[in-house]
């Protein structure tokens, strides 16, 4: 096992990574711009050091700077985390070469699956369900490209190869805007992802995004370890996210979590996974798999009491699964909520010094974040500054614990999205389950025109 880790990360996710290794006995090395200083995941790490100015590109996206931090602190291993280089191939290829341990996947897995349309060819042979689309990327060739589209039929959508996070997409209705808009989206990726490489899919109308959270060790040992909803979006950004997913056969999730185990030994996958789907009429469509953790990793801790992130570890550490299929159980419902320094509504960043911090308690309730009274959210990152999560025996349990848990919060000096997650838990529809990946939106239209109206 490793003796000291560097986190490359910031905010709650390098906390906690940094309590799984105190937990484990492992030191940790945490890596910050001047920004984040008196973050407290720094004032916790066994060592610190400062990389760089406030701006990400010069400090947490600074390749240089990390490997020589991790080479000052004598660090065994470099954990990224989510988000800046978590699934950047050139920046594990770097750590690795440079003597450390990547705690993730090898840099060629990352480039695999970072690359759509490689991506779902390898899914395709795997047996794993794909959205119907174009056999890789398209052609320069119009003709083609609208004899694919047709074969498809409209509406379709295109994305660029490269892109992730919501970003690089664009819906087709009609062929008269079908060429002019594959050409938008390729100077869009190109300028956006380093690549004008897009392929074109089926757009479907009102599916759910389900995600299946997988593990896999450097010995062909790999599990599924359920799935989650995160069908509460705002522009393919997730807001709201559970696990199991209200409604769907448990037979239908076995059988695709099983697919998925297949896929991760077909591609020699190593360490934690989520493979992406979207769910319409009863038929799962693989979309894109993330080779990190997840945000919303903690639903699934709950749900299957597996620590994620120290599995991440000894994965990494070279060790086997600690688990197999056979002792994975599902029990109970969890929620998360995404909580935001952010308007409500208008969704404008909120940055500034937090002058109250009151977070709820009680049981199934757990706070992931490195915010406190006193704290300034710097304007320069990600405005997401916890995670709230509610665990219950069943989902009505776990619905009323997040309710009540939501009316104790209280923050102050910024603003938060808090009144949005109480909005979203009071809503019937929700509430019931099997929300669309389009209905919040819905929802925040009518939303805001009644608050114009009042």
């Amino acid at each position: 096992m490793f003796g000291k880790i560097l986190i490359a990360n910031r905010g709650e996710i390098a906390l906690r990574i940094m309590r799984a290794c105190r937990a484990m006995g492992i030191k940790t090395v945490a890596v910050h711009s001047t920004a984040d200083a008196n973050a407290m995941y720094v004032r916790l790490a066994d060592e610190s050091v400062c990389i760089g100015p406030a701006d990400s590109t010069s400090s947490y996206l600074n390749i240089p700077a990390i490997i020589s931090a991790a080479e000052v602190t004598d660090a065994e291993a470099i954990h990224p985390g989510y988000g800046f280089l978590a699934e950047n191939a050139d920046f594990a290829d770097r750590v690795e070469k440079s003597g450390f341990t990547f705690i993730g996947p090898r840099g060629d897995t990352i480039r695999l699956m970072g690359d759509k349309v490689n991506a779902k060819e390898a899914m395709l042979a795997a047996g794993v369900p794909c959205v119907p689309g174009s056999d890789g990327a398209l052609p320069d060739d119009p003709k083609a490209i609208l004899e694919m589209a047709r074969r498809i039929g409209y509406p379709v959508i295109i994305k660029a190869s490269a892109g992730g996070g919501g970003r690089g997409m664009r819906v087709v209705r009609t062929e008269a805007a079908l060429l002019n808009s594959v050409n938008t989206t390729r100077t869009e990726a190109k300028a956006a992802f380093g690549s004008d490489k897009v392929y074109l899919e089926k757009f479907l109308e009102n599916p759910r995004h389900i995600e299946i959270q997988v593990l896999s060790d450097n010995f062909q040992n790999a599990v599924y370890l359920g799935e989650r909803d995160c069908s509460m979006q705002r522009r393919n950004q997730k807001v709201v996210e559970e696990s199991p997913a209200p409604g769907i056969p448990r037979k239908l999730i076995e059988r695709l979590g099983t697919r998925c185990v297949e896929a991760c030994r077909r591609i020699g996958y190593r360490g934690a996974g989520t493979f992406e789907f979207l769910y319409e009429n009863g038929e799962f469509y693989f979309i894109e798999m993330n080779t990190r953790v997840q945000v919303e990793h903690p639903v699934t801790e709950l749900v299957t009491g597996v620590d994620i992130i120290s599995e991440q570890i000894r994965i990494a550490a070279g060790e086997r699964l600690s688990i197999k299929q056979r002792d994975i159980e599902f029990k109970g419902h969890a929620i998360e909520c995404r909580i935001n320094a952010e308007d409500p509504f208008t969704f404008r960043p909120s940055p500034g010094k937090v002058t109250t911090w009151c977070m709820p308690g009680g049981p199934g309730i757990r706070l992931d974040s490195h915010v406190y009274a006193g704290y300034t959210v710097p304007p320069y990152y990600d405005s997401m500054i916890g995670k709230l999560i509610a665990y219950g025996p069943d989902r009505e349990t776990a619905l009323a614990r997040m309710r009540v848990a939501l009316s104790e919060v209280a923050i102050d000096g910024i603003r938060s999205n808090i009144p949005l997650h109480r909005r979203i838990l009071a809503d019937s529809k929700f509430n019931e389950g099997g929300t669309t990946i389009h209905y919040l939106e819905e929802c925040l239209i009518n939303w805001t025109n009644e608050n114009k109206d009042a």
